[in-house]
C-alpha cells in the first residue's frame, strides 16, 4: 500500500478533517486540516487524489470496525483476532500495513466520535461512488458474523450506516443475505427476487457487470487489499447468474 510508505515518517497534509482526520493524525502525527493552510507550500499534496481516497477509505474502514466490535461495550480478544485475521487474510496486509490497520483501530477506539459519524464522513466523501459504499456494509457484516453470531447491537450498528448510506431497505436485504439469511442466494446477490422474469434477471446481471467489473473497480481509487474484495464480488455475481441459469435453462 504505496500511501502507507508515505505517510510513515513524513509530515503529510490534505483535505480529510472531520473524525476521519483526527484518528489519521493520531496515528500518523500528521496534521489532517481542513484545508493544509497549516502545512508549508512545500509539504502540501503529497498524496495524490487517489492515495488520498485511498487513504480515506482504509481510516475509515478500520475506524469503523472499532466502533463496531465495541458495540456490547466491550472488547474481547477473539474479537481482536477477528479483525486482524480480516486484515491479514481477507486484505492481505503485511506486517507493516497490519500494523498501522491496528494503529487506525485503536485510535478510533480512543476517539470521541461515534460509529455514525465516521459513516456520515464516509458517505459524504464517497456518496457519488455506492460501490465503495457497499464495500463498507459488507465489510461491516464480514466481521460481525466471524464468531458465529451478530449481535442486536452490531446489527443497529450495520443497518445506522446503510440509513446514512441512503440504501433502501432491498439493498440493504440483498449485502445481508450473504451473511445472515442463505435462501435464495443466488437472487439476493443479484438483487433480484425469484419471481423476477428471465429479462429482468438478465438486465440487472448486465447492470452488475458494467459496474463491478475489475477494471472499472481499479479505477476507483480503492486500495489494492480493497479491489479483491471487489473481485470476489464480482465473482459471487458470475457465480449467483451462472446458477440461476442453470435453473432456469437460460442461454
Amino acid at each position: 500500500m504505496a500511501m502507507i510508505g508515505k505517510l510513515v515518517g513524513g509530515t503529510i497534509g490534505f483535505a480529510l478533517g472531520g473524525p476521519l482526520g483526527a484518528v489519521a493524525g493520531a496515528v500518523f502525527g500528521h496534521i489532517f486540516d481542513q484545508n493544509n493552510q497549516q502545512l508549508p507550500e512545500d509539504q502540501r499534496d503529497r498524496l495524490s487524489g487517489v492515495e488520498q481516497s485511498q487513504l480515506a477509505f482504509f481510516v475509515a474502514a478500520f475506524s469503523m470496525l472499532a466502533k463496531l466490535v465495541r458495540a456490547d461495550g466491550r472488547i474481547s480478544r477473539r474479537e481482536l483476532a477477528e479483525v486482524e485475521q480480516f486484515a491479514r487474510f481477507e486484505l492481505g496486509l503485511d506486517s507493516g500495513s497490519l500494523q498501522v490497520a491496528m494503529n487506525i483501530f485503536n485510535a478510533a477506539l480512543n476517539s470521541p466520535a461515534a460509529f455514525e459519524d465516521f459513516a456520515r464522513q464516509f458517505y459524504r466523501l464517497f456518496h457519488a461512488r455506492p460501490q465503495m459504499l457497499e464495500m463498507m456494509v459488507d465489510i461491516l457484516f464480514r466481521v460481525s458474523v466471524a464468531d458465529g453470531q451478530m449481535s442486536p447491537m452490531e446489527k443497529q450498528m450495520i443497518e445506522s450506516a446503510a440509513a446514512i448510506f441512503r440504501f433502501s431497505q432491498f439493498q440493504y436485504q440483498a449485502i445481508a443475505s450473504r451473511y445472515i439469511r442463505p435462501d435464495d442466494r443466488p437472487y439476493e446477490v443479484l438483487g433480484c427476487r425469484p419471481s423476477d422474469s428471465d429479462q429482468q434477471i438478465k438486465r440487472r446481471y448486465r447492470q452488475l457487470v458494467q459496474t463491478y467489473h475489475p477494471d472499472k473497480i481499479a479505477g476507483k481509487g480503492l486500495p489494492e487489499e480493497f479491489i479483491r474484495l471487489a473481485e470476489e464480488k464480482f465473482r459471487q455475481i458470475q457465480n449467483a447468474y451462472e446458477a440461476i441459469k442453470a435453473e432456469r435453462g437460460l442461454r
